[in-house]
């Protein structure tokens, strides 16, 4: 009886409560409008690939103008059929200008000859600031280490879902990068932040990335400038990119 008695208590006092909040559905619905400030006119392009009308383009297949390698040189990889392929031990290449948060479409491909197994496989990398990896692999009935297969934060975070094509198909990564922020000592007072789409499906959910990308030994945040090159990486396999654009967040 004491339980059914509490039951009818806590019950007439939610009614009450209920009762005495004011009806928030009432009154003038301009007062939850606002004008002010106005979203800027973006025109998208024709399909999701495409680069909207505020997108810097980073390689649309013609030249490697907007490209240096590390050391600042002219790329040396092959420019063929509008993509870019990796010259084996011509290193890596980092664009011109320097980004912070973005938003990066990239198309990359495996080679269609397979050959390797593992790591071994179509590898390369996309390295926002040249610190925050976002693993390029071959993992179409490849296995790997979870938290090195395509798509993974480099040994940091595993995708959600391996959404692999098979080697020689184009394939596509669309990312949502936040650049982290340092206080003036150095300390970090925001994390750099992922989400990325792999053909479609989403494989990072706006995680936060632990540091710099770390082949040996655990990552660690650094303080460097606010914005930085994006750096492909020449891992030694044929990977070919095409289709590089990228919006300022």
């Amino acid at each position: 009886m004491k339980r059914i008695a509490l039951s009818v208590m806590l019950c007439m006092a939610a009614c009450l409560a209920a009762n005495a909040q004011p009806d928030r559905q009432k009154g003038d619905p301009k007062l939850s409008e606002l004008y002010t400030p106005v979203a800027p006119v973006v025109k998208p392009g024709k399909t999701a690939a495409d680069a909207p009308s505020d997108a810097t383009v980073l390689f649309d297949g013609t030249s490697l103008k907007a490209w240096e390698t590390e050391s600042g040189a002219n790329p040396a990889w092959t420019l063929a059929d509008n993509a870019m392929t990796v010259k084996p031990s011509a290193g890596g290449i980092r664009t011109k200008q320097a980004f912070g948060s973005c938003q990066l479409h990239v198309e990359w491909r495996a080679p269609a000859v397979v050959k390797g197994e593992g790591q071994g496989r179509g590898n390369s990398g996309i390295i926002f600031m040249g610190r925050y990896e976002l693993q390029v692999l071959d993992n179409y009935n490849n296995t790997t280490y979870s938290n090195g297969q395509a798509a993974s934060i480099y040994k940091q975070h595993i995708p959600l879902a391996n959404a692999c094509r098979p080697p020689g198909e184009w394939q596509t990564y669309d990312v949502i990068f936040t650049a982290p922020e340092f206080y003036e000592d150095g300390r970090v007072k925001n994390a750099a932040r992922f989400t990325v789409f792999h053909n479609g499906v989403l494989v990072q959910n706006n995680v936060t990335a632990w540091g710099n990308v770390q082949y040996i030994g655990i990552p660690e945040y650094v303080k460097h400038p606010e914005k930085l090159p994006l750096l492909l990486q020449d891992h030694g396999d044929l990977v070919s990119f095409r289709n590089i654009w990228v919006r300022e967040l």
